[in-house]
């Protein structure tokens, strides 16, 4: 009898539902956004408009073209030295997007940075080094960019266990 309640109990777990680990959020508007600074989201907008500056810097224009400027609070932009990883922008006008990444205060309004074009499949922004952690570093010594113990050769500078500083143990 009690193998018969097992079975049971073993088909009714089997037969709940799982919640999602790691489900993603759902994306918030760019109203929305333009409160949530520092937080990462995924912001749902409509491209009106991709610009171009003449330095390479490309906006997606998310405000209606009957919102001023300044009125509007959101803005995506993708730098030149993105440019290979974002790809075209073009072909986003006039589409509904979703793009995840980090909100951040720009000039006086809240944008993301578009630097990857897996954001727009939901992935994160591409990795940029900290220059102020790698300061004074460069590519041509031969030293690592960190004072790290762990990386030193074994053994080098040690205080404890030295082999010039033995003591003689005294006669029984």
């Amino acid at each position: 009898m009690p193998l018969r309640g097992l079975r049971w109990f073993v088909l009714l777990l089997a037969a709940a539902p799982v919640p999602a680990v790691g489900a993603q959020k759902p994306c918030v508007t760019a109203d929305q956004a333009s409160k949530l600074v520092n937080k990462e989201v995924c912001v749902t907008a409509y491209v009106y408009d991709v610009v171009q500056l003449p330095d390479g810097t490309r906006f997606l224009d998310v405000c209606t073209p009957q919102t001023p400027d300044d009125a509007c609070r959101f803005t995506i932009v993708s730098l030149w030295e993105d440019h290979d990883e974002v790809g075209e922008l073009g072909k986003y006008r006039d589409m509904n997007v979703q793009i995840r990444g980090i909100v951040q205060p720009m000039h006086g309004r809240a944008g993301m940075v578009l630097s990857h074009a897996r954001q727009f499949s939901g992935g994160p922004p591409k990795f940029k080094p900290n220059p102020k952690l790698a300061r004074g570093f460069s590519a041509d010594q031969s030293r690592p960019p960190v004072s790290d113990p762990n990386l030193r050769p074994q053994g080098a500078g040690r205080a404890f266990m030295n082999t010039r500083d033995q003591e003689t143990r005294p006669a029984k």
